[in-house]
């Protein structure tokens, strides 16, 4: 990935992201900690908190003793802080490859659609296992993008292309090439993290209508909403159009979204 293929990944508008991806990890939250099956009152850190979407769910269902969540982005980290009043949990500003916890001190780490973000993906999974004790659990998921992991996401880089033929390089499909169960087994391999368990996480992303699936794409935070509001306002409405013509059926917009868990134990 290219610094010209980032300069749309703008993550730090927490109300924004939350309009466009926050339900949706949610979602996939949920289903990723039912297969992960945690043990109760472990110790977790979160690499990459976002607005605190997996966060919310652990304390929800894990019945965590600690967590420490932490972002890059401030303005995240606030706004998680803001919206999670539990006392179990902490908040830091922290990016990926140095983490504010100590040695071995936690019992799970994770982190939810991060990973295929960070500039460098083995330092993240190598910090992430030296704050994790021997025979603790390490776990993430990403969104299947080579496999069209979001559909919204992908008709609208689709559409884009047709129109814009440079916005292909910017799909995170072309992107991210390892975010698929093969890529994401040698991506573990490399960090010395042998046979590790994936999962299939899917659900299907509903809008109302077309005009409720649009809309996010105009606020832009993330790599497709940067894209839109970057465009100027014929390109824009063009690419409206072009996706309207595709999608709008009157009705709900319903598109598929699949995601990969993956987990392994750290070696004693």
């Amino acid at each position: 990935m290219t610094d010209t293929d980032a300069r749309f990944d703008a993550w730090t508008a927490g109300q924004s992201y939350d309009r466009y991806m926050g339900r949706w990890s949610r979602a996939v939250a949920d289903g990723f900690l039912a297969w992960l099956a945690a043990p109760e009152a472990a110790r977790w850190i979160e690499t990459g908190c976002g607005t605190g979407a997996l966060t919310s769910a652990i304390l929800r269902q894990c019945a965590p003793a600690t967590i420490l969540a932490t972002d890059a982005s401030a303005e995240f980290v606030a706004h998680a802080r803001a919206a999670i009043a539990d006392p179990r949990a902490g908040f830091r500003t922290a990016d990926a490859a140095h983490l504010p916890a100590e040695d071995g001190s936690a019992d799970v780490v994770t982190s939810g659609l991060v990973l295929n973000f960070l500039p460098d993906r083995a330092a993240g999974l190598a910090e992430m296992q030296r704050v994790l004790r021997p025979g603790g659990l390490l776990s993430f998921y990403v969104w299947d993008y080579p496999g069209g992991g979001i559909g919204f996401i992908d008709a609208f880089w689709k559409a884009a292309a047709v129109l814009d033929p440079n916005a292909a390089d910017l799909d995170e499909g072309a992107r991210f090439p390892f975010c698929t169960r093969d890529g994401l087994a040698g991506l573990m391999a490399g960090a010395g993290l042998a046979d590790p368990e994936m999962e299939a996480i899917e659900i299907v992303t509903e809008f109302p209508d077309f005009e409720a699936f649009w809309h996010p794409f105009t606020l832009g935070a993330g790599p497709a909403p940067g894209y839109c509001l970057g465009l100027p306002p014929e390109g824009r409405a063009a690419l409206k159009s072009l996706l309207e013509e595709r999608l709008d059926t009157g009705g709900p917009v319903r598109l598929p979204a699949r995601a990969w868990g993956v987990k392994a134990r750290r070696p004693e």
